[in-house]
């Protein structure tokens, strides 16, 4: 990394501070029932008022403290150019947050030269903020996470989600036919960021998932690897929106071992 860039630390620090404010206007704003703005893929992928608020505030700060930053965010695409990137998404889990559920999430990524260094997930309803840098590890209110290693596939707890269009929800339910017989239990929470952090902090022993995107899973991709986890696609590939595996070294290859010969990334 550049001398003249700061460093890991000192971009998780201000992506934590833009994140924590980010979560506290979506809490002091949250109406009952928040209003929704449009849909998206289908009618159940939905976007709300304070989607695009939050991601307009968060990308407002990153323009005042890095001017000459590139930034990716779900709502409004991608902005500049340079070696600096950051990766946005306002909320992570918008139906959770439409219905009072409190698995959402602000997640923000900063990439340089492509390379994620630093990662930031508000689980603004828990009241929980977890932080990660390049190397620095991966950390929750002051304590270093470990991943929980040794679980062998049949006593995991998983973790997963479903798509919005109908088509791939009838593979995912197909493949999940096998997936849960073959494992302790499976868990579905609605926030792909938060489902990574998880399995960071040992609450999940591993997670998959077919659909989310970049900005869902590229700050809580890092704080799953800096606690120890593997992170992936399928066939040596590497994770994305076809398929996202995250377990600690040994379930990941079991885990891989399972879904791989179902062929998960189709749709009907």
């Amino acid at each position: 990394m550049s001398a003249s860039l700061p460093t890991p630390e000192e971009f998780a620090a201000l992506a934590e501070e833009i994140a924590r404010e980010a979560g506290a206007m979506l809490l002091e704003k949250r109406p009952a029932r928040p209003q929704v703005l449009l849909t998206k893929s289908s009618p159940t992928d939905v976007v709300t008022a304070l989607d695009r608020a939050a991601e307009e505030l968060i990308r407002d700060r990153i323009k005042a403290a890095r001017p000459g930053d590139a930034i990716l965010g779900e709502e409004g695409g991608a902005t500049g150019e340079g070696a600096v990137r950051w990766v946005v998404d306002p909320i992570d889990g918008t139906v959770n947050f439409l219905y009072g559920l409190p698995e959402w999430s602000v997640s923000i990524a900063v990439e340089v030269e492509g390379r994620i260094v630093a990662g930031v997930v508000n689980v603004v309803p828990r009241g929980e903020v977890f932080t990660a840098s390049l190397g620095g590890g991966a950390w929750l209110a002051g304590e270093r996470l470990r991943c929980n290693t040794g679980v062998p596939l049949s006593q995991a707890l998983i973790g997963t989600g479903f798509g919005y269009q109908a088509g791939r929800r009838k593979v995912q339910a197909e493949v999940l036919t096998h997936v849960l017989p073959a494992v302790r239990d499976v868990r579905r929470a609605g926030s792909a960021a938060s489902d990574l952090c998880s399995v960071a902090a040992g609450r999940l022993d591993g997670y998959y998932e077919r659909g989310p995107n970049y900005w869902d899973y590229a700050a809580g991709g890092l704080v799953a690897t800096e606690a120890g986890a593997r992170i992936g696609g399928l066939h040596g590939r590497p994770y994305s929106p076809e398929m996202t595996l995250c377990a600690a070294p040994g379930l990941f290859e079991e885990l891989h071992d399972l879904l791989a010969p179902l062929n998960p990334e189709r749709d009907a």
